[in-house]
């Protein structure tokens, strides 16, 4: 038998021998223990050198990075259809102190000030929508462009934005009978394949996403109100059953002086379903997760159209699917 003191002895031994053994013990359970950590919110700032292509293509983007997580920064460089001319114009204006709405034409800043106002991933370059289809049009402004922004933004990568054709009622297609559609989308393909192969660079597929939905079956092409007639409308009357644009169609704008209403028709510029399927676009090219879950919900876009288009999204940026081209001069 022990005796009482004994026992007290190796029972206070044994504890102090525990004791001494917890932080290893403590720290052999770490990696399974740690406490999770705040990670921090992805953020990707792109600043976009183009016109109004740029901002529809833009328009969303935010709102489907803010329901994953992330953070979108962006600003855009715009000019009034802009081509890469005008903006090479613009920063040569700058150099040379030339007249300041040339100089600075982007909310009286510069280009070189706009690629200074962050320190931006990424920049993209698009080219004027019609000239998009003609590849002559692009050099040397394009590689000049380039060069400038190598040199005051060298952090940044250089994105093509590939832009989109015009609806298949746009009026230049009514006005040429060797250009639709079809050819104008073949036509940018094959001018922004160039400019990114010569250069090295990546490109946002927003051209192959439209073309994409137009023939895809669940979505289609644009069926007009067979019961509006542009030619005998009255302020404020609208088409009502058109239906499956990605272009904004028809709109009215107001005489400041006369007070007179006139309506406009616009078949290039995208519409609430076309800045949906835009941003679905940019966003899986940007951030690199797909948009099949996003959690994000326009109120302008029907829920199960809105299916179809983050689809059609996911297989151009993710699967890789460009629609097939007619072959052009």
């Amino acid at each position: 038998m022990i005796p009482t003191q004994q026992k007290i002895v190796y029972s206070c031994v044994f504890f102090i021998a525990i004791l001494l053994l917890m932080p290893f013990v403590r720290a052999e359970m770490a990696p399974e223990q740690k406490r999770p950590t705040t990670q921090p919110i992805k953020t990707i700032r792109v600043l976009a050198v183009g016109n109004s292509f740029s901002r529809d293509a833009m328009m969303n983007v935010s709102d489907f990075a803010e329901a994953a997580g992330y953070k979108f920064i962006s600003a855009a460089a715009i000019m009034l259809s802009g081509s890469l001319e005008d903006h090479m114009r613009g920063a040569d204006a700058f150099e040379s102190d030339g007249p300041a709405h040339i100089a600075r034409p982007y909310g009286r800043k510069s280009l070189k000030e706009m690629l200074a106002a962050e320190p931006w991933d990424i920049v993209t370059i698009q080219q004027n929508s019609l000239k998009s289809f003609v590849s002559d049009s692009l050099e040397p402004h394009a590689g000049r462009l380039i060069e400038y922004i190598r040199r005051h933004a060298p952090q940044a990568e250089i994105v093509v934005h590939q832009t989109w054709a015009y609806r298949d009622d746009h009026q230049l297609f009514t006005e040429r009978d060797d250009l639709d559609t079809d050819r104008m989308y073949a036509g940018l393909c094959s001018a922004y394949d160039g400019l990114a192969k010569t250069y090295g660079l990546r490109q946002i597929p927003s051209g192959d996403a439209m073309q994409a939905a137009r023939l895809d079956p669940a979505w289609g092409r644009f069926i007009p109100d067979p019961d509006f007639d542009p030619h005998t409308a009255v302020h404020p009357a609208l088409p009502k059953a058109e239906k499956r644009s990605l272009h904004r169609n028809f709109y009215w704008i107001k005489n400041s002086k006369t007070g007179e209403h006139t309506i406009v028709h616009d078949s290039l510029h995208a519409n609430s379903n076309g800045h949906y399927l835009l941003a679905c676009v940019w966003f899986e090219f940007l951030f690199g997760q797909s948009v099949l879950d996003n959690p994000y919900v326009s109120p302008y876009v029907d829920s199960a159209d809105a299916v179809i288009l983050r689809r059609i999204a996911h297989k151009v940026v993710t699967e890789k699917y460009r629609p097939k081209t007619v072959s052009v001069p």
